[in-house]
């Protein structure tokens, strides 16, 4: 034990320590809880970013199909629809439709696509209907602007991709559904 002035008692442990001294093993520890602060935030980013990647086991997939075509205006360039696209959330969860990418193809010819951002609540183990709009020129519209006009059933397809906020995160779910429907006036 050394003597005289220099002398202190470690606050940290029950050693006797000169001052100019330090004691290795405060140093471990103090470098052992950075290490395992840092190895706590790598296990919470990690987990963050495979939860998401993972959502596909615990979700099952929502359906989608058009139920109703509905021309809302006709301009002398342009045709205005609204597709009433009914969403069925089959999960035990609520799901949270963030966004709606689709294509519109009438009588296999692409008519026109849009993209709804508004986001909609489609409640679980129920179906949703989404109004979605769409604009399309005579042009693009072409020979089934006459089975329209006449009341005609349509054949159509509508394709895309909706973007699906669950708790576990973001899934983004392709679909395409095609059929024929009766386009109302």
């Amino acid at each position: 034990m050394r003597t005289g002035s220099n002398y202190k008692k470690s606050p940290f442990l029950s050693t006797e320590l000169f001052a100019g001294e330090f004691n290795l093993s405060f140093v471990f520890i103090l470098q052992y809880d950075e290490v395992m602060r840092r190895l706590g935030i790598f296990l919470l980013l990690f987990s963050l970013a495979i939860f998401p990647s993972c959502m596909s086991w615990f979700l099952e997939q929502p359906t989608f199909a058009l139920k109703e075509v509905a021309i809302t205006r006709i301009s002398l360039t342009a045709v205005h629809f609204r597709f009433g696209i009914e969403v069925q959330n089959p999960n035990s969860f609520d799901l949270d439709l963030r966004a709606l990418e689709y294509t519109v193809h009438f009588n296999d010819r692409q008519v026109g696509q849009g993209r709804l951002d508004k986001e909609v609540r489609i409640a679980k183990t129920s179906a949703t209907l989404v109004q979605v709009p769409l604009e399309t020129d005579f042009k693009s519209l072409g020979d089934p602007l006459g089975l329209v006009l006449a009341g005609q059933d349509l054949r159509y397809k509508i394709e895309g991709a909706a973007i699906v906020k669950a708790s576990l995160g973001n899934a983004t779910i392709p679909f395409s559904k095609s059929g024929e429907i009766k386009v109302k006036k």
